[in-house]
């Protein structure tokens, strides 16, 4: 064989107790589960150790990584084996080329992906779908299921005019189209988004679709029995439960799988999870599949000024500042005595919040011995108020005073426990690949075990695994995956089940274009295989390029 586990703990994604045994994998596959005996190229001992299917991740924006990083860093470190890019109505293809700047635009606005990234990390050898997924299976490592972005199909279909009107009849059929063509090259459904604004702060192209023009292109869907994705209006529980209804009657009347994300549960909201949950469990009683997607960890924004954050988005000064300014408009913004007064005013109600923020990171001699510090305190070492202790710092570090917020937005275990383990959840909106220098993305998964499982028992070891495993693959239609069974695709994850948890210690990940993100691997796992292949290991990552495009049409 290949590969023997031998001794591991079989968490085999079923929900089933879990048991001792060896697993043997040959030619890719899971070939025998029990007392396996024989010689093997390579064996792993997985004494006190879980092994499990490897982990998906419904929810990612990889999209351009892939592209100079086949392995998807730091995904595979986190227990991983497949991930779907191309959520929230865009991804790479199809894309004609005078269409570039306009995407990379977007991808710059919604995910905080710097331009230089794309200037320098991305070589355009592509137009199509069927080539984008060419491109991006050399050298690949972990498995990608693509979804095609609702907002590129009207930009390639309409060019300027999909960022303006509804399409007419003959607009509507061309998409259909181009989106049977993507789906046959191996997308795997389509995204679209209800609530995204480009770089000019107007709506993306998907939030220009009517009602017949969505129906017309889940209507496809259902030729290929593929998946509607939707970022939906998390910010209002109405618009939300109107969702919830219209993707129910896409689902019934065209016999599709549907998902809405992210399902955030806000402190100040307790009651919205249950109102959400209940029209979902009404929807899913008349037969219609609408999943809702829900983060199982807290999230932890990093920024600074010097590169605009969604963070501000809710104070429109600021963000006019950081969005549209250049450097030099900045500082003239934070020095100016009435501007930064009108600043100040603004951002008063989010008070709490500074008061929270530690100081991560400066250049400067004079300000190392503050950082780990929140404003809090080291406006009360300077005699002010946290707002003007974060921008004094700022200007003092030429806009590169790094902040971190930890934890943001943790809320009571008791809500977010049960939400996690209820059957018609789908764990997942992790966004790895995004927010570069912004939100700290992943951690979901050592979250889940060492949070969830181990703290709250609000899921078993069984149920959670299930969950991010089998659960997944069923929902998106990834055939030999999501279970430890013979003859299945041999994506296997073996992880400390004491001490799998998200990583303590943050690190910055390079990027094209002089960039970095900022990460933080899970603590616990010990072995991922992707394809029969190892592809990482507590000791780091290997040079295994197993890594498939789902569903394998190509």
């Amino acid at each position: 064989m290949d590969i023997i586990i031998k001794n591991g703990l079989i968490v085999d994604g079923s929900g089933l107790p879990a048991y001792s045994a060896d697993l043997g994998i040959e030619d890719g596959k899971i070939v025998s589960i029990g007392n396996v005996s024989g010689d093997a190229k390579q064996v792993i001992d997985a004494s006190n150790k879980v092994v499990s299917p490897g982990f998906i991740d419904p929810h990612t924006h990889f999209d351009a990584q892939l592209l100079w990083d086949g392995q998807a860093r730091p995904a595979l470190a986190h227990g991983v084996t497949t991930i779907v890019p191309g959520n929230c109505s865009l991804s790479l293809a199809p894309l004609k080329a005078e269409h570039r700047m306009k995407l990379v635009g977007m991808f710059n606005q919604i995910e905080e992906m710097p331009i230089k990234a794309f200037e320098e990390g991305v070589e355009w050898d592509w137009e199509t779908f069927d080539e984008f997924l060419t491109r991006i299976k050399k050298g690949l490592a972990i498995n990608v299921a693509p979804l095609v972005g609702h907002s590129v199909l009207r930009l390639w279909v309409m060019g300027d005019e999909s960022m303006h009107r509804t399409a007419n009849p003959q607009e509507i059929e061309a998409m259909q189209d181009l989106l049977r063509q993507c789906l046959a090259a191996g997308a795997v459904g389509l995204s679209t988004s209800f609530v995204d604004m480009d770089e000019t702060l107007q709506p993306v192209p998907s939030r220009y679709a009517d009602a017949s023009e969505l129906d017309a292109l889940a209507s496809v869907l259902g030729e290929f029995n593929r998946m509607l994705q939707i970022v939906h209006e998390f910010y209002d529980i109405d618009l939300t439960i109107a969702r919830i209804d219209q993707l129910a009657e896409l689902s019934l009347k065209h016999k599709i799988t549907t998902t809405f994300s992210p399902l955030f549960v806000n402190a100040d909201d307790s009651e919205l999870p249950k109102r959400v949950m209940a029209r979902v469990e009404e929807q899913f009683a008349r037969g219609a599949r609408v999943w809702p997607q829900v983060q199982t960890r807290p999230v932890d924004i990093s920024f600074c000024f010097e590169v605009p954050s969604l963070l501000f988005i809710r104070l429109p000064g600021w963000y006019q500042v950081m969005r549209f300014g250049s450097h030099e408009d900045i500082v003239a913004a934070f020095s100016d005595p009435e501007r930064r007064s009108a600043l100040a005013a603004e951002a008063q109600r989010m008070n709490a919040l500074w008061e929270s923020l530690v100081l991560r990171q400066v250049n400067s001699d004079a300000n190392q011995a503050l950082v780990g510090k929140t404003l809090k305190e080291i406006a009360e070492m300077r005699g002010t108020s946290t707002v003007d202790v974060m921008i004094d710092l700022s200007l003092e570090e030429d806009l590169q005073a790094h902040f971190l917020s930890s934890n943001m937005g943790h809320i009571d275990d008791e809500v977010i426990g049960p939400l996690l383990a209820h059957p018609h959840v789908h764990i997942g909106a992790s966004d790895g690949g995004a927010h570069i220098l912004s939100f700290a993305t992943y951690g979901d998964t050592g979250y889940l075990f060492s949070h969830f499982v181990k703290e709250c028992e609000a899921l078993t070891l069984e149920s959670a695994v299930k969950k991010i495993t089998s659960d997944t693959a069923l929902i998106w239609g990834m055939p030999d995956r999501g279970l430890l069974r013979e003859g299945y695709i041999a994506d296997v994850t073996v992880f400390d089940p004491e001490t799998i948890a998200r990583g303590e210690e943050y690190y910055t990940q390079d990027v094209p274009g002089d960039g970095s993100r900022y990460v933080r691997d899970a603590l616990g796992i010990d072995t991922v295989i992707v394809g029969g292949s190892v592809a990482y290991t507590s000791d780091g990552y290997t040079d295994a390029a197993r890594g498939e495009i789902i569903p394998g049409a190509v």
